[in-house]
């Protein structure tokens, strides 16, 4: 793996918000101060999206790992707390750096755009009732009718 390796399901992320933390503490102009904290909350959605799917809530289980200064995480398959890079739960870094970098770029470019274009959403009637099936080996018409 080119850059190495981070502890994967949302951790590495977790892990982040301290720095990007500071960070927010130190911007003074109030439009970037906003970018920096929705930045803050975008780097706990993948770990919540992962509890959520696991069918549990999300916030106690962030806390619990934000709490952690190791390489702890949730493993959703087993529900249970563990090392992820002893259990194997690894995400590659250049990945995980890469997703932030193009989704900053994005986020970037959505603020400075003036307009956006987009399809109206297609309305479409409400089906009715299926066709009646054949009636199979019935016979057709009135017996003795031909």
């Amino acid at each position: 793996v080119e850059e190495g390796i981070v502890p994967g399901g949302g951790v590495a992320l977790v892990r982040a918000i301290d720095a990007v933390a500071k960070t927010v503490k130190s911007i003074e102009q109030h439009d970037q101060k906003v970018g920096a904290e929705i930045v803050l909350k975008a780097l706990e959605t993948p770990l919540r999206q992962i509890v959520a799917n696991a069918g549990l809530e999300g916030a106690l289980i962030v806390d619990k790992v934000k709490a952690s200064s190791t390489n702890e995480g949730f493993d959703a398959a087993t529900e249970t707390y563990t090392d992820m890079i002893s259990a194997g739960i690894i995400d590659p870094t250049k990945v995980v750096r890469t997703a932030l970098q193009n989704a900053a770029s994005v986020a970037g470019l959505l603020l400075t755009t003036e307009a956006g274009v987009h399809d109206a959403p297609e309305e479409k009637a409400a089906g009715g009732m299926p066709g009646a099936p054949d009636m199979g080996g019935m016979g057709g018409g009135m017996g003795g009718m031909m």
